[in-house]
């Protein structure tokens, strides 16, 4: 666990974090894009343009369940994910 407030990742700062993740959602808002990292790159323009705020820092909350990685929050996507 981090403490987002005390260490911040930006784009140069990404590959580590979703580094064995297969599926990441990128929730916005009411709008949810999934991206399969088996054919997306960390530092993909269109991956970082979802999981980067508009301070250029990962978008909070970012939570990793298993294999997937949830960022920013989706009320809908996190009750699909933990019941």
């Amino acid at each position: 666990m981090v403490d987002a407030r005390k260490k911040r990742f930006g784009s140069g700062e990404l590959e580590p974090i979703f580094k064995g993740a297969r599926r990441v959602l990128a929730c916005k808002g009411k709008k949810v894009q999934e991206f399969d990292m088996r054919s997306v790159k960390a530092s993909d323009e269109t991956f970082e343009a979802a999981v980067l705020g508009p301070s250029g820092n990962l978008r909070a909350p970012t939570v990793r369940t298993g294999s997937t990685v949830v960022v920013g929050f989706h009320a809908e996507a996190y009750a699909d994910l933990f019941g």
